[in-house]
């Protein structure tokens, strides 16, 4: 989202103070001040405003509760920032339990100094990305370090949903034969990432591809109810990581055609460039499926009608062969085993 957007939706007042100080996490006048003219008027709703210390709220059915951290560098980066990726992270994290998500907690730890305008920047962040995801932020906290004890901004978000009566997404429901999705190009916000930490320039923008998953696999559960068995987004670590995680856990393996991974041309370029495996670069817009495989085909289908997921894919399928590996088919016609990642391919992803 553009500085010129953000400024024409929620145009920032008029304050005496540009910068965070540590008076502002103290509790006292700057914090009220902090609060009031900034998160209570950006993020207020009925269950916000009554500034109570937790919130109180109906709601009927199943749970799901999330919680996560945010540490990206840097805090703004193209095709977002630190704040839309803090409500689009646990926003996703709910709906690949099969949960709308519906109620937010947000935190924040500042550094003093800060500038109040990039504050500014990040709370009109979160409250564009709460609309489109439709969920409210009812609860928080905000906590001031000193100058040099953090690195300008993180955040934290929790949050609860109710779960679709027509989800089944358990591990347990995976079987052998079952079907692989992955729901939009990979690997495109960890290049995104990389590229302004090490002032890459490339023929055309990547952008990251954070954004609220929760419409279209609502949309998808409803639409084919329990054919859905497992929900995964491949955050840090990327497919295969995740990927890895569900045969560990099944006791089953996994065949991957690589030819089938859907990957921007221009991200692909830049992974050969870095010398990085795009299965291992993270996604904030991505999700994985596994699915029966009566249904695959028409999932995919309905998949693509959502700008959003234009490129979704068969990329895969669940076997009997190879428990506990991800065994997948090269471009070419090899095989290779897609291991874990070890280590930490890239720090500060998200």
């Amino acid at each position: 989202m553009s500085p010129i957007k953000m400024q024409l939706s929620c145009p920032m007042p008029k304050m005496d103070y540009d910068r965070i100080t540590l008076g502002h996490g103290g509790g006292g006048t700057l914090t009220n001040r902090l609060l009031e003219q900034g998160v209570f008027d950006i993020l207020g709703n009925e269950i916000l405003d009554t500034h109570h210390d937790g919130a109180v709220f109906h709601m009927n059915g199943m749970m799901a509760f999330s919680t996560d951290s945010f540490v990206v560098s840097p805090i703004f980066f193209p095709g977002g920032d630190i704040g839309e990726l803090a409500v689009n992270g646990t926003v996703n994290d709910l709906a690949m339990c099969g949960a709308k998500p519906q109620y937010l907690s947000l935190s924040f730890i500042i550094e003093e100094g800060f500038l109040v305008e990039d504050f500014w920047r990040i709370l009109c962040s979160i409250k564009d990305a709460c609309q489109r995801a439709g969920v409210k932020i009812v609860t928080g906290d905000t906590k001031v370090v000193e100058y040099g004890k953090g690195d300008q901004i993180f955040i934290n978000t929790s949050g609860v949903g109710i779960i679709e009566p027509k989800a089944q997404i358990r591990m347990d429901r995976v079987k052998t034969g079952d079907v692989l999705i992955v729901s939009n190009v990979v690997a495109s916000h960890g290049i995104a990432i990389m590229s302004v930490r090490e002032g890459l320039q490339f023929e055309s923008d990547i952008l990251s591809d954070t954004r609220p998953l929760n419409n279209v696999v609502m949309g998808m559960i409803d639409e084919f109810g329990d054919h859905i068995h497992l929900l995964k987004d491949p955050t840090r670590g990327g497919i295969a990581s995740v990927l890895n995680e569900i045969v560990r856990d099944v006791n089953l393996g996994i065949h991957l055609n690589e030819k089938q991974i859907p990957i921007d041309s221009q991200v692909k370029g830049a992974c050969e460039i870095l010398g990085l495996d795009p299965l291992y670069v993270a996604n904030e817009g991505v999700f994985i499926a596994i699915v029966d495989a009566r249904s695959a085909e028409d999932i995919v289908s309905q998949l693509r009608k959502n700008e959003e997921c234009a490129h979704a894919a068969i990329i895969g399928q669940i076997v009997a062969d190879h428990p506990r590996q991800v065994i997948m088919r090269s471009g070419i016609g090899g095989k290779r085993v897609v291991n874990m990642l070890v280590g930490e391919q890239l720090p500060r992803i998200c």
